[in-house]
């Protein structure tokens, strides 16, 4: 970013891109059965390490035995650099660090591949990283800048998830944009990007997920929707309205038809909700993860979470469920069929990014500071032993 208004609009981006990662909330209508279950604690079971400025999401590599964790710097005066950071996974501490041209946020891994893919959120870009030799191997160009009434070249879109369907060589990233969401689709090989598709709606379009068996990429929006995308057709084949009026982060069941999607109920949202989207009003608290039938939209439950529920990941094998709980500072765990809550673990102050090694059966968790932490502090990177 080249000048002071880019870089000012580049923090403005990335207060969105952190409010988007928030919270998430309590459902409505909650059965006294999930309110009864206690939950279940274990302060031994977490280790915690500060690890660098700027942490965003996080991705754990069986092939490389390791977690790598994006680090944008942070901002401003004393803003560290943008890397990749390769960290142990029983001690936390950094094995190696990959410098990034630009600042990264969101990642996804193609393991199979040795490629970690990361967002350079505010430069519309992907920077693609080679796992095995450690290294940057390039920059996808999403999108370029343009010219506005103002007469200043800026980007019309920003980042925030990717997906990676590795065995057809297919890169998924939703682009940003309160005037149209789009859904960046780039091929693996070449490194080219092969689609802008339109159509996830005038709002932004934080959750994405991936059913790479049935062609089809699920996104979701703040105007309350959940838009599917066929891989094979390369447009819109469905939007249905939800319930969850800030549906956030997505998991998908691979058994069936259920997807996850986690309502935040954040303040801050609610307010650019009620700033940017003609005829808005506020009807539900959030707080929740509701379940979806994907086929239909049908609504099969809402499950309470604490305050700032934003990530989510699903263990399909062992059918658990994790949120990260933002604000709360929390991440609690379910059973994905009963749905009742199984565990909570302390991890202030904001958690984020979810990473699961399924091999050993342990979480990892990035966490964001907060207010009270001194500016230029180091962001830390937790290991739940489940």
């Amino acid at each position: 970013m080249n000048s002071i208004s880019s870089k000012t609009r580049g923090m403005a981006r990335r207060c969105t891109v952190a409010a988007f990662a928030v919270a998430i909330a309590i459902g409505m209508g909650v059965p006294a059965a999930y309110a009864a279950t206690p939950a279940v604690s274990s302060a031994a079971a977490v280790q915690r390490s500060a690890v660098a400025q700027g942490l965003y999401e996080l991705a754990y590599s069986a092939r490389q035995n390791a977690v790598y964790v994006a680090s944008s710097g942070g901002f401003g005066d004393g803003a560290g650099p943008a890397q990749v950071l390769k960290l142990d996974p029983a001690t936390l501490a950094v094995q190696a660090t990959i410098p990034l041209e630009r600042k990264g946020f969101g990642v996804v891994l193609d393991d199979a591949n040795d490629r970690l893919y990361v967002g350079n959120t505010v430069d519309t870009s992907v920077t693609v990283v080679d796992t095995a030799q450690g290294k940057a191997l390039g920059i996808v160009q999403l999108m370029e800048k343009k010219v506005g009434k103002d007469g200043k070249a800026s980007y019309t879109h920003d980042l925030r998830e990717l997906v990676v369907d590795g065995a057809n060589h297919r890169l998924y990233v939703t682009g940003h944009s309160g005037q149209g969401s789009v859904l960046f689709v780039v091929d693996t090989q070449s490194l080219k990007l092969l689609d802008t598709i339109p159509g996830l709606g005038n709002a932004k379009a934080p959750g994405l997920a991936l059913d790479a068996a049935n062609k089809r990429v699920y996104t979701s929006n703040l105007l309350g929707e959940v838009v599917v995308v066929g891989t094979d057709t390369g447009k819109v084949e469905q939007r249905y309205k939800v319930t969850a009026e800030q549906p956030m982060n997505i998991a998908l069941d691979p058994a069936g038809p259920r997807l996850f999607i986690t309502d935040q109920g954040s303040e801050m949202i609610r307010k650019y909700q009620g700033s940017s989207i003609e005829g808005f009003t506020s009807t539900h608290p959030g707080k929740r993860v509701l379940v979806l039938d994907r086929t239909t939209g049908k609504e099969l439950a809402s499950i309470p979470a604490d305050a700032g529920t934003l990530g989510i990941l699903l263990d399909a094998p062992r059918k658990r469920l994790y949120v990260t709980n933002r604000e709360a500072g929390t991440v609690t765990g379910y059973d994905s069929d009963s749905y009742q809550k199984t565990g909570e673990w302390s991890v202030p102050t904001h958690p984020n990014s979810l990473a699961l090694d399924a091999r050993s059966n342990v979480l990892y968790v990035s966490i964001k500071n907060g207010d009270k932490e001194e500016k230029g502090a180091q962001e830390s990177v937790a290991r739940i032993a489940l």
